[in-house]
C-alpha cells in the first residue's frame, strides 16, 4: 500500500492545523485529525496551543499505525484486497475507528465476496455518509470504480 498517497488523501478529508482545536464533536484535537489523548503531551492544554510539524507527523504517524492494525483486524486477508479498497477502508477506519467501522456489517460482507458496487451502496446507506456526505461520496465513487 503507498502509505504516502494514503496520507494525502487522509489529508485532504482531515484537513491539517498546527494547533488545538475543536473537532465537529467538541474534541480536542490537533495535526490530521488527531485527538487529544490522556497520554499525550498536549492533555490537559487549551485550545489554539501551537503543536509542532513534527509531533504532527508523529501523532500521525502513531495514528496510522493503529488504523492498519485495526484494518488487519477487521479484514483477516487485508493484504489481499485491491490497494484501492485498501485506501478506501483505511481512510473510513481513520474518519470513525474501529469500534464503528465493524458494525458495517454488510458492507464487510460486500467485501469479503469483492462486490465492490454493494460496498458502496452499504457506504451510501449509512449514518455515517450524512454525516460526512462530500467524503463519504468520494469514498462511494472509488469504490464503484473498483
Amino acid at each position: 500500500m503507498n502509505l504516502a498517497t494514503l496520507r494525502k488523501e487522509i489529508e485532504r478529508d482531515e484537513g491539517i492545523k498546527y494547533e488545538i482545536y475543536y473537532d465537529h464533536l467538541g474534541y480536542p484535537t490537533f495535526g490530521i485529525g488527531h485527538f487529544v489523548k490522556t497520554d499525550d503531551p498536549e492533555f490537559g492544554q487549551p485550545i489554539g496551543f501551537q503543536v509542532s510539524e513534527e509531533r504532527v507527523q508523529e501523532a500521525f504517524a502513531s495514528d496510522m499505525e493503529s488504523v492498519l492494525k485495526d484494518c488487519s483486524k477487521l479484514y483477516s486477508d487485508w493484504g489481499d484486497l485491491p490497494e484501492e479498497a485498501q485506501h478506501i477502508i483505511a481512510n473510513m477506519m481513520f474518519n470513525m475507528g474501529y469500534p464503528r467501522l465493524s458494525k458495517f456489517k454488510n458492507m464487510k460482507a460486500a467485501i469479503d465476496a469483492r462486490d465492490w458496487q454493494q460496498a458502496a451502496i452499504e457506504m451510501k446507506s449509512s449514518l455515517w455518509y450524512k454525516q460526512v456526505t462530500n467524503r463519504a461520496q468520494r469514498l462511494v465513487d472509488r469504490m464503484n470504480a473498483i
